[in-house]
């Protein structure tokens, strides 16, 4: 099958270097000339373990390519995927879904042959049938159908979560469209992997809903964690309490700093709006929302707390700057809530994350200090604040962190430590939901 992406961002370059490896031809193109550039110099803009690998096997064998032009594959596609941006829009928390209309704008021109439309983009209940209605104004003689076909990668583990998810989700208007879709996912047969399909509407919600329970999890543990701490209880025998229920399951039980990324902020604002939109509550997601908030402000407090109250001069390292491991997306990382404070403070920060820094710089104060090797992030600090649970932080060399300080605060906002064995090594442990003695 012949299948063209248009946007290379995360999604597109993911679900088209994945579509190439089950065997399909495949385009992506981008309007952003230097990335296309970059891609077909075997540079990948972002990082996502194994796809550097997988991009070039691809383009290797001859089943993956970039583009800055619309009018080379277009025609000859089976499928094209709308794969852009759809950021929180300024004002409102709405989907911002011009990029989106652009595509189809922009697309339509070439169509040739039938062809199924398809939105891969998170997107509100609606656009699909819009993005129809803009296709068929611009070109009316095309023979197409609108498809729904939500994405759902975990960054960091977005090749499995391709090549072997829990489900795939595709909304259609017609037997014709399904059948093409089928098509192209006959690969995931042989592992019998659930195909939902439903109507275009459905489809669309499926995925918002999605995002909004598993942030409704974080933040209710997140919320337990502060019941924990005044009540003198475990938030992680809460977790395992609860988790063992296989009504509720235990993953997205863990207490921490609260949710960040490209999605769940993004995606709970726009259920709100889509509610609000329609005349309905939806008081469970704004309450996770504000949930999510205070425990960032929760984090900044404890910090504050565990360094005596007074920020002035204390030179604290951050570890981990990214929203979660193994990605370097910052998008509403806790970082950008919590470090800020700390400078405003008057915190002397100095930090490191294995693939974060690069984008960091970009988003947090000029006065953080970068530091390349991980055990140098160390020296001569007040205080030690892991923020993001990287690998590389599991087991540190707790000796020789020690030994580089000059105090003993070690505020771990992820749990990744056991409260005794740090107080054994000597430190003063700060951590979330637990008690530290």
């Amino acid at each position: 099958m012949k299948v063209t992406i248009i946007g290379s961002g995360y999604v597109g370059l993911v679900s088209g270097t994945c579509f190439a490896e089950f065997g399909a031809e495949v385009s992506c193109i981008d309007v952003d000339a230097s990335k296309i550039a970059r891609l077909n110099k075997g540079e990948i803009p972002l990082y996502e373990p194994g796809l550097n690998e997988l991009v070039a096997k691809n383009v290797s064998q001859g089943r993956l390519r970039f583009s800055d032009q619309y009018d080379t594959t277009i025609g000859s596609s089976d499928l094209i995927f709308i794969a852009v941006g759809t950021p929180s829009r300024h004002g409102d928390g709405h989907a911002d879904l011009s990029y989106v209309y652009q595509a189809a704008r922009d697309i339509a021109p070439y169509l040739q042959g039938y062809t199924v439309v398809v939105d891969k983009s998170t997107v509100p209940v609606g656009t699909a049938r819009n993005v129809k209605r803009i296709i068929a104004e611009a070109n009316p003689a095309a023979d197409f159908d609108v498809a729904s076909n939500p994405e759902f990668l975990r960054e960091g583990a977005a090749i499995t979560d391709f090549m072997r998810p829990d489900r795939v989700v595709l909304g259609v208007e017609n037997e014709r469209a399904l059948a093409v879709l089928r098509e192209l996912y006959r690969p995931l047969n042989l592992i019998e992997t659930p195909i939902v399909a439903t109507d275009l509407e459905s489809a669309e919600l499926i995925k918002y809903a999605s995002n909004a329970f598993l942030a409704t999890k974080i933040s209710f543990i997140n919320e337990m964690s502060v019941l924990c701490e005044a009540v003198g209880a475990d938030v992680h025998a809460i977790a395992k309490g609860m988790g063992l229920d296989g009504r509720i399951g235990r993953k997205f039980l863990h207490a921490g700093p609260g949710f960040g990324g490209s999605c769940f902020p993004k995606d709970t604002k726009a259920l709100v709006r889509i509610a609000q939109e329609n005349g309905v509550s939806s008081r469970i997601v704004e309450a996770v929302m504000e949930v999510n908030e205070a425990q960032k402000a929760r984090m900044i407090s404890k910090i504050r707390k565990a360094l005596g109250g007074d920020l002035a001069g204390k030179v604290i390292s951050v570890i981990g700057l990214t929203f979660k491991p193994e990605t370097d997306d910052m998008r509403d990382a806790p970082a950008l809530s919590i470090l800020p404070k700390l400078v405003e403070g008057g915190a002397l920060i100095q930090a490191h994350d294995p693939h974060g820094m690069h984008e960091a710089k970009k988003l947090l104060p000029d006065s953080i200090v970068y530091v390349e090797s991980m055990y140098d992030v160390f020296n001569n600090a007040d205080a030690v604040v892991l923020l993001t649970e990287w690998n590389e932080y599991r087991g540190l060399d707790l000796k020789r962190i020690k030994n580089s300080m000059r105090s003993n605060k070690f505020i771990d906002l992820r749990n990744v430590y056991v409260p005794a064995q740090m107080q054994a090594e000597g430190f003063d442990y700060y951590c979330v939901g637990r008690q530290n003695r």
